[in-house]
């Protein structure tokens, strides 16, 4: 059976105020996670009206290409220094292989 994509939507909220710290790391992690091999989408989104919380979307290959993700250099790094700006873990809801409707 071939892998399914892997569709993840990650809700971030930053300190207040350090909003902007959170789009600086995110334009230096973004070249290097979307050149990893099964990496189809690693964008970024401001909440509306909220400049302080964040929707991550990323799509995977596979579950495999996400592990391999996990554990790269630059992820690590990112995660060591992300708490200084974040106002708490990111919520990580991953989707269904097939919408509803």
């Amino acid at each position: 059976m071939p892998s399914q994509p892997v569709r993840l939507h990650i809700l971030i909220t930053t300190l207040p105020g350090h909003g902007q710290q959170q789009i600086d790391a995110f334009e230096r992690l973004a070249p290097l996670v979307r050149a990893e091999e099964g990496c189809l989408q690693y964008d970024l989104h401001r909440v509306s009206g909220d400049p302080d919380r964040f929707v991550l979307i990323e799509r995977w290959a596979s579950r495999a290409a996400l592990a391999a993700h996990d554990v790269t250099p630059h992820m690590i790094e990112a995660d060591a220094v992300s708490p200084t700006f974040r106002a708490g873990p990111a919520e990580v809801i991953e989707l269904a292989a097939d919408p509803v409707a």
